[in-house]
């Protein structure tokens, strides 16, 4: 249990947490920074390697155009200002996975600054998050601690990553709560997927985060010192150990105690931080411009032609499907959960008769199956195409919904396309209003009690006929028809 969990709400409301985020996002080019070897994940240990990238006597670098490409895209799309004339640098810093002894990075003059992402707050208003920086840098390689025979006593280095593309996104210290931070990545995430730029893999380390976070008394101006949280592979354990920590700092200082800058790792199956070592300063690295790469410039209209590679974003993707599709909030926010899922429902909606009931179908008869299964959508017997047919017949009112839904069992049942399944079935309608009359008029003769309550005054015991009508038709009266001859009949 974390030391911090016995403080009561009083003196945890006492406290204000200062938060700011490091995210590390790897670019999705075929080829590494500033050299050709292949930029892809999975290869065997120290075979994407050469000397530019391990930074040996002689070889020098030469910047990937795609990176930069890239870099500027997601800086567009994070509302950055685009520096028009960057200056690479060299980060000195020793470690057994930096074999060049630096990294290749951007310092006082990153590619991008002055950016935003809005967050959705616990009262139900947005909240703009500043973006203090993008800047590009190149990965270091990857240490191996464990899984092999002799791990308790060595150490195994992995270079394949030395040199991989990356870009730094740098929040402003605006966020407030743990949930705040997660909105945040969420948002980002979101974003650096639409625009294409990188995969954000956290599994695989394509996307990174570090969270610097601080107390301080509510009212105070100043900063309180602050702890970097490093080795967090999901949100929703970035926001754990944003609870811990702070409840961990809070506790320091109410002992009378003073908090360490340090950099800190989360142990997810403890449930805590602990001190990994005194946090550096930046002159710690001896920042210095790179002698072998000169200055990075981007004309306007680089920016420009790079701007009009430039998506519908989610946020702007949502409102515009909402008011378009007449869609709800949360609806609208699944739907767009990413570009492709979003691109093939638009797809599917512009084909059928009545776009919100494509959702419907698509949302809860395919969804609500596939999750009940664990299936991703990929996965899914029914095609977008058969989506659109389940709703035009729906619209039509060719099906009810209950022969809808007993479709849709047979479709994953046998793993067949809603097509397949309704030439075979043709489950048939009644549309005969006497055939309807006739089931009408028995419900009514067998429930006199509830035929007086809807004359007293009760209408909604409409519904109840109706649904007695529908269950004595076997679901095959047409529900439109239904309702209308019902309401006829009890008003006679």
């Amino acid at each position: 249990m974390p030391a911090a969990a016995a403080l009561s709400p009083e003196i945890l409301a006492k406290y204000e947490p200062v938060i700011g985020l490091e995210v590390h996002v790897q670019l999705l080019t075929a080829t590494k920074a500033f050299c050709g070897c292949a930029n892809k994940f999975g290869a065997e240990p120290n075979t994407n390697i050469c000397p530019v990238c391990l930074g040996l006597p002689g070889a020098l670098p030469v910047l990937n155009e795609k990176a930069v490409e890239f870099a500027t895209l997601a800086a567009l799309a994070l509302h950055c200002d685009i520096r028009e004339r960057s200056i690479f640098a060299r980060k000195n810093y020793f470690y057994p996975d930096l074999p060049k002894g630096y990294q290749i990075s951007q310092y006082d003059k990153p590619l991008a600054e002055h950016g935003w992402i809005e967050v959705p707050t616990a009262d139900g208003s947005t909240k703009r998050i500043g973006i203090t920086r993008v800047h590009m840098e190149e990965d270091a390689g990857k240490s191996l601690h464990d899984g092999f025979p002799d791990s308790a006593t060595k150490t195994y280095l992995d270079l394949n990553r030395c040199g991989t593309p990356l870009i730094e996104i740098v929040s402003d210290p605006d966020i407030r709560t743990p949930d705040e931070a997660f909105e945040y990545l969420t948002r980002l995430k979101e974003i650096l997927l639409y625009t294409g730029v990188s995969d954000c893999n956290m599994e695989e380390g394509s996307l990174r985060c570090d969270a610097n976070v601080s107390v301080r008394l509510k009212g105070a101006e100043r900063f309180g010192t602050k702890a970097e949280v490093k080795n967090v592979n999901s949100f929703r354990f970035i926001r754990l150990a944003l609870e811990y920590e702070i409840e961990r700092q809070i506790e320091v200082i109410e002992n009378g105690g003073q908090v360490k800058q340090e950099t800190r790792l989360w142990n997810s199956l403890e449930g805590r931080t602990y001190s990994m070592r005194s946090k550096e300063q930046a002159h710690d690295y001896r920042y210095f411009p790179e002698p072998d790469l000169p200055p990075l410039v981007l004309t306007p209209e680089y920016i420009g032609e790079t701007e009009k590679n430039l998506v519908e974003l989610p946020e702007a993707r949502r409102a515009r499907m909402i008011s378009e599709y007449d869609l709800s909030e949360q609806d609208a926010r699944t739907l767009t959960a990413s570009r492709e899922f979003a691109d093939r429902f638009e797809a599917a909606a512009r084909a059928a008769k009545n776009p919100r009931r494509v959702a419907n179908v698509l949302l809860s008869e395919v969804g609500g199956r596939l999750k009940a299964l664990g299936l991703e959508q990929e996965n899914s017997p029914v095609s977008m195409a058969g989506i659109v047919l389940a709703a035009d017949l729906l619209d039509e009112g060719k099906i009810s919904s209950k022969q809808m839904k007993q479709l849709m069992d047979v479709c994953f049942e046998k793993s067949e396309d809603f097509p397949v399944v309704y030439e075979r079935e043709k489950p048939q309608q009644i549309t005969d209003s006497s055939a309807i009359e006739k089931l009408i008029d028995e419900v009514i003769a067998a429930n006199p009690k509830q035929v007086e309550q809807y004359r007293a005054g009760k209408k909604t015991m409409a519904g109840f006929f109706v649904g007695q009508v529908m269950r004595l038709s076997k679901g095959q009266a047409n529900p439109a028809l239904l309702n209308e001859l019902v309401t006829r009949k009890l008003e006679e």
